[in-house]
């Protein structure tokens, strides 16, 4: 067990972000799998924009890595494109 007041605080610190950055790490991968479920193209298309901003949201806070955002969105779009 840590022995420092720093360390004690740090450890409390820690686990309240790693709850909230689980939460919406979460939440995304819920969404991303929400979007490549649908098969109408219309609400694909409307769907979208929430994504990819929850993406860049999640990239600029360093929850997930840009590279990521940016693969799960190409990918998105290219699933989008492919529904008829």
């Amino acid at each position: 067990m840590a022995n420092h007041k720093s360390s004690l605080k740090r450890i409390r610190q820690t686990k309240t972000r790693t709850l909230h950055n689980r939460y919406y790490a979460k939440t995304m991968r819920n969404a991303v799998r929400k979007l490549r479920a649908m098969t109408d193209k219309d609400e694909a298309v409307k769907m979208y924009p929430i994504v990819q901003k929850m993406l860049d949201k999640l990239a600029k806070t360093n929850i997930i890595h840009k590279n990521k955002a940016a693969n799960l969105k190409s990918s998105l779009a290219q699933h989008i494109n492919k529904l008829g």
